[in-house]
């Protein structure tokens, strides 16, 4: 995984007519008493103004580009007509439901701007209008915020996979403030791009932009995708801010086999984003026909050179890469910092459940979280992955608890719960389950110090020979392998467990989300010993609820999942 860069607008941003319709001013103020307990009148508005002090336009396939366009019955026929118009704060583009209608529509410098009053397209009717472009965006929106986008089906073709995205947020502009307030939802995007694409070529992006409600679906590189300039650790620029992603499904975004200086085919991916949160989303079935000769390959939910990201309450399962590299769940991915990974469930990737990754000597992936997550049977390709995997150069500063990883093999492909490798400095890793069907319960390449990378309090069990790689060394046992390294000790006491936790998954891989619920420990009782107090151990804020939602209470057991299964509830 790595950088990526959206491309600018191509279908004539900026260079567009006046509108073709007049406005209609002016009105007469009145001054109206009323008897005690009547109520106020609506606010006068002009004639053809909407409530919002703006005009709104309709587009039908049984409309006149010749008409005023301000009412059905006198509506716009083409979106062609509509492009010429100068939208202003508070105007309204409305297009038939049900109807389709060729071509693009392109919000550019000079038109809306507004947050207070944005400029909405939507459909109106029945159904949900769609916009078929062949060789643009299905709408753009450039240099410009106070945007809303809604209620719409974007269908691209040839001519807009490798080009287009099907709303495509854009910056170009190198000073200034960022572009506020582009909202989207309930929108169907599909055969571009990406589905969804918010770039900046410069510093300057885009802030305060929500995404919910979204399903983005078979494009080329990418579901959902945020990218900016190139990052420098020196002085970093984050060219987004306040993103927010929420009930999103991002699925058959295939990836691009000709693509093989950069990763292709993730479901949702933040890049260059201040203050993000990915939640409540789902991403499946992407990154199939990535480069098999890719450097970098796709994962499901991820962010690279971006800082205080929330990434929690998503699934990401069935996600594949066409090389030898990513095809996981989850990533925290370059430069990332001060992010928290929770809540997500993680299952039949090709990759990792859970990756985070430095493959830059920057030392600007710091200070992050990953806890309350479920990874199962992930790693169904790669071998050289596993449940969660830490490695790359100056990473530093992070904390894993709470999780629960029980790996099954794929045949030959035998991957560890957790793998750890390469310069690593201040990793915490407390009261995790790592089980597997007879792969290493740790693989860990390189012999860490206990001062730079501390184990403590967690659980590993296998049920077909339990194992540790510790760097040149395998040790056989718990016991063992605590004494030879300091690993599973606190305060002078032993720490951990290789007792087994009674997970449902250990008998039967997870294929669906229902099947969560098999992670959960039947047994915790005899694993509430095992684990360390988190604030003892130095994590800051231990969180307030596991993985269900449940409040936690003491004392808690390993896992991401607390209390008896009799406790859950449906």
């Amino acid at each position: 995984m790595g950088h990526q860069r959206s491309r600018g607008p191509r279908n004539g941003a900026g260079g567009r007519g006046t509108r073709g319709a007049a406005r209609v001013a002016g009105g007469l103020l009145a001054v109206v008493l009323l008897p005690a307990g009547c109520a106020l009148p609506e606010p006068y508005a002009p004639p053809g103004k909407n409530a919002a002090g703006g005009f709104t336009y309709y587009v039908s396939p049984d409309g006149d580009d010749g008409a005023d366009g301000t009412s059905p019955e006198t509506a716009w026929r083409t979106l062609d007509r509509a492009d010429v118009a100068k939208f202003r704060p508070g105007d309204r583009l409305r297009l038939q439901g049900g109807a389709k209608f060729r071509g693009g529509l392109d919000i550019a410098a000079g038109e809306a701007g507004d947050a207070e009053n944005p400029v909405v397209v939507e459909s109106f009717g029945k159904g949900r209008a769609v916009i078929r472009a062949a060789s643009s965006a299905g709408v753009a929106v450039h240099n410009t915020g106070g945007v809303v986008i809604r209620d719409l089906v974007l269908r691209g073709g040839s001519g807009t996979r490798r080009e287009y995205d099907g709303v495509q947020l854009f910056s170009d502009v190198a000073d200034g403030e960022r572009f506020g307030h582009v909202w989207i939802s309930d929108v169907d995007a599909s055969g571009f791009r990406h589905g969804i694409g918010i770039g900046a070529e410069d510093g300057v992006g885009f802030r305060d932009v929500r995404v919910s409600r979204a399903t983005l679906h078979d494009n080329l590189e990418a579901g959902l995708s945020a990218s900016g300039p190139e990052f420098h650790a020196e002085t970093p620029v984050y060219a987004h801010e306040d993103v927010r992603v929420s009930d999103v499904r991002a699925f058959g975004n295939e990836g691009d086999p000709t693509a093989s200086d950069r990763n292709t085919g993730s479901g949702i991916v933040f890049g260059s984003v201040r203050a993000g949160r990915i939640e409540d989303s789902v991403a499946f079935d992407n990154g199939e026909r990535s480069s098999a000769s890719a450097v970098e390959g796709p994962e499901g939910i991820w962010t690279y050179d971006s800082t205080k990201i929330v990434i929690e309450n998503n699934v990401s399962y069935g996600n594949h890469t066409g090389s030898r590299v990513d095809g996981g769940g989850f990533g925290l991915d370059n430069n990332v910092s001060e992010s928290v990974v929770q809540y997500n469930l993680s299952f039949g990737n090709d990759g990792p459940g859970y990756l985070v990754y430095s493959g830059k000597p920057t030392g600007a992936h710091r200070d992050n979280v990953l806890r309350f997550n479920l990874s199962a049977n992930d790693t169904r390709k790669l071998e050289v992955y596993g449940g969660i995997v830490v490695y790359g150069v100056k990473l530093r500063d992070l904390d894993v608890y709470h999780n629960t990883v029980a790996m099954k093999a794929n045949g030959p492909v035998k991957a560890p719960a957790l793998r750890l490798q390469e310069d690593l400095e201040g990793i915490r890793v407390h009261n995790n389950v790592f089980l597997t069907d007879g792969a290493p319960v740790v693989d860990a390449d390189g012999d860490f110090d206990p001062d730079e990378v501390a184990l403590q309090g967690n659980a590993y069990h296998s049920t077909g020979g339990w194992t540790v790689h510790w760097g040149q060394k395998r040790y056989d046992a718990l016991d063992v392998w605590r004494a030879g390294t300091g690993h599973e000790r606190w305060d002078g006491e032993d720490t951990g467990t290789d007792e087994d936790p009674c997970l449902g998954a250990a008998a039967a891989p997870v294929t669906e989300v229902a099947e969560a619920a098999l992670l959960r420990s039947g047994c915790p009782a005899d694993l509430e010993d095992a684990g360390v107090d988190l604030r003892e151990a130095g994590v800051r804020d231990p969180g307030r609820v596991d993985y269900s939602g449940t409040p936690l209470r003491s004392p808690l057991t390993v896992g991401a999942l607390q209390g008896r299964p009799e406790d859950a509830e449906d």
